[in-house]
């Protein structure tokens, strides 16, 4: 049988990325062929990313992209927040986000299907999963278009933990358009305006609120006021255009874009991991298992 070397495993290691035992398994397996331990990753490589498919992804990066009159914004999602740092990941978050915005997809499934110069968004992200070792996973995007008197606003907070894209008409002052996205960065508002925001909505809050003022007790002739004044507050919170500007709180995002005549047309903004129900692992079982394969 041929010796596997300890330089032997190391160079595969390099040329594939993945762990130590996976690469001397492999070189045993062939022989020592370091060509056919390639292929042999690969084959076994695939079927171990299918394997993660019911890991949970809720940690990972958001991106935004974008190039004349359009953007897009994505996010893809890894098992750890550790992956957010590997350079391949975000070479491919960034790609992908690239290749959404001149592709125009018009569903998910679409997007996956984009060709790349290596096979497809969906092949990369199955590749990725299998070198880097996690369930990678292109959870959502967004695409816009916008006409030469607009603007988009881009920010990334945290290096894409939170990924924000605006879109302002009556201005292509970028800077304002940016700054408008780092607000909604930070306050993450629900609407433009509240006149986005359904009956429905509007009616479950109302609920809500009269009876928190009738458990206070308050006298039925002013619990009516209460209620109005109380939702109004409520709706304030939550639209943007109301909400006071981060950056001048005297005034509100609405009244610092009527200042430079300019509008929202609309907003997009991706939280990493918002919605998804993140499983506690025990770590110490985590590691055990690992050890015992």
């Amino acid at each position: 049988m041929t010796q596997v070397t300890a330089a032997l495993v190391k160079k595969l290691r390099d040329m594939t990325g993945v762990g130590m035992m996976d690469a001397k398994r492999a070189l045993v397996a062939v022989e020592g062929d370091i060509d056919k331990a390639v292929d042999h990753l690969r084959e076994n490589g695939m079927a171990k990313a299918a394997k993660k498919a019911d890991r949970v992804a809720a940690e990972g990066l958001a991106s935004v992209f974008v190039e004349g009159n359009t953007a897009a914004i994505v996010e893809i999602n890894s098992e750890t927040d550790f992956v957010s740092k590997n350079d391949q990941f975000q070479t491919l978050v960034a790609e992908v986000t690239r290749q959404v915005a001149e592709a125009n997809p018009a569903t998910l499934e679409e997007a996956l299907e984009i060709k790349t110069a290596s096979g497809t968004i969906s092949s990369e992200i199955m590749e990725a999963t299998t070198v880097i070792g996690e369930k990678i996973s292109f959870r959502r995007f967004e695409r816009l278009t916008k006409d030469d008197n607009s603007a988009f606003g881009a920010y990334l907070h945290m290096g894409g933990r939170i990924a924000v894209l605006t879109l302002i008409e009556g201005t292509t002052d970028e800077e304002i358009a940016k700054d408008v996205a780092m607000h909604i960065a930070a306050i993450n508002p629900k609407y433009v305006s509240r006149d986005q925001v359904s009956q429905d909505e509007i009616a479950h809050e109302t609920k809500i609120l009269t009876e928190q003022a009738l458990n206070e007790g308050k006298p039925a002739n002013i619990v009516e006021k209460m209620i109005q004044g109380r939702l109004n507050k409520y709706l304030a919170e939550i639209s943007l255009v109301d909400q006071p500007f981060v950056k001048d709180p005297d005034q509100t995002v609405g009244q610092f874009l009527a200042s430079k005549g300019a509008s929202v047309k609309t907003f997009v903004r991706f939280e990493v991991g918002d919605g998804i129900e993140k499983r506690e692992d025990n770590f110490v079982e985590e590691v055990m298992s690992q050890v015992n394969k």
